[in-house]
């Protein structure tokens, strides 16, 4: 399906939060469909980084729980969380076990089964199949039965493989976070960024 030297491995996540944002951007998430053998793509366009404990804003700013786990283990393993009772965010987890830190994927440019997005998501267009955490989520299948598992791993459901690096990186600050951290990065000339 894909060559192995194509797969993220633990070493591209094994560094901080904020360094793995920025390297991330124009990679490409793979996810298998669900009771098929067909592969949904998106190139990752938007993401925000999560910083420890001593991020007021990261998960782990109050200590380990059971909720966010996850993000004490090992780099590359992803953790998925809802929010509003509703919607499901895909994080990787990045840096040394026992930092736990980790970035959420906040927008994708749609590649591959397009149709299958749109008949997930209810949506015809393809600007608003994966421009947010909640929609990409949704249009891809993701939910918290991926909670935890490896994305450097080549047998899973979810894997990030190479892609072009994006060279022309805005920086802001996060959605929906009050602090002057700036650590939302994303890709300017994308149509798919959720908020520019």
């Amino acid at each position: 399906m894909i060559s192995d030297t194509r797969i993220l491995d633990k070493s591209f996540f094994d560094r901080k939060a904020d360094n793995v944002a920025k390297d991330i951007l124009g990679k490409i998430i793979l996810k298998k469909c669900n009771n098929s053998t067909d592969v949904m793509a998106g190139k990752i366009v938007e993401v925000e980084a999560y910083c420890g404990e001593e991020d007021e804003a990261c998960h782990a700013s109050s200590g380990k729980t059971q909720r966010n786990k996850v993000m004490y283990k090992e780099c590359g393993l992803i953790y998925i969380y809802l929010i509003y009772g509703m919607y499901y965010m895909l994080n990787f987890v990045t840096n040394s076990k026992e930092i736990p830190e980790a970035i959420l994927i906040r927008a994708l440019e749609p590649l591959k089964s397009i149709d299958k997005m749109r008949k997930n998501r209810g949506v015809e267009s393809i600007k608003k199949l994966t421009n947010g955490p909640g929609k990409l989520t949704e249009a891809l299948e993701i939910d918290m039965r991926y909670n935890g598992t490896d994305v450097t791993k080549k047998d899973g459901d979810i894997l990030v493989i190479e892609g072009d690096n994006t060279t022309n990186i805005e920086i802001s600050e996060r959605i929906g976070v009050e602090d002057d951290s700036f650590l939302r990065f994303y890709d300017p000339n994308s149509k798919f960024v959720s908020k520019k």
